[in-house]
């Protein structure tokens, strides 16, 4: 770099400073609490549902599913006012049985997700 002038020489450490220089990370949403937790058996007359993320989502493009034991599936409402991480819901009258939420996020991101929590409703 000696046969280069002054400036060519900050010009040349600029740029390598700049690829050195970390970039955002894009984190995809992924759920890092729930409520019913993984694999937890609950009492299910009225079953408040929360899916807590590691980033903020887009709500308007987000779904929440319920499948039931008999294998038919709910799409349940989510809560508008509910923090920028978190989808809420609420499940009534749900007999015993093996249950699973799905849930597809948007992530502010632009990457959509999508995962599943099982969970035993107890008599």
């Amino acid at each position: 770099m000696s046969h280069l002038s002054p400036r060519r020489r900050l010009i040349v450490l600029s740029l390598f400073l700049t690829m050195l220089a970390p970039l955002p990370a894009a984190a995809h949403a992924v759920v890092i609490a729930s409520s019913p937790d993984i694999n937890a058996t609950v009492a299910g007359a009225n079953l408040p549902i929360v899916l807590h993320f590691n980033s903020r989502i887009d709500r308007n493009h987000s779904r929440l599913y319920l499948y039931r034991p008999d294998g038919s599936n709910l799409t349940l409402p989510l809560r508008a006012e509910s923090p920028p991480e978190e989808l809420d819901s609420t499940a009534g009258d749900l007999p015993p049985g093996a249950y699973r939420l799905r849930w597809q996020v948007l992530s502010v991101d632009g990457h959509i997700t999508r995962g599943d929590i099982p969970f035993q409703v107890g008599p």
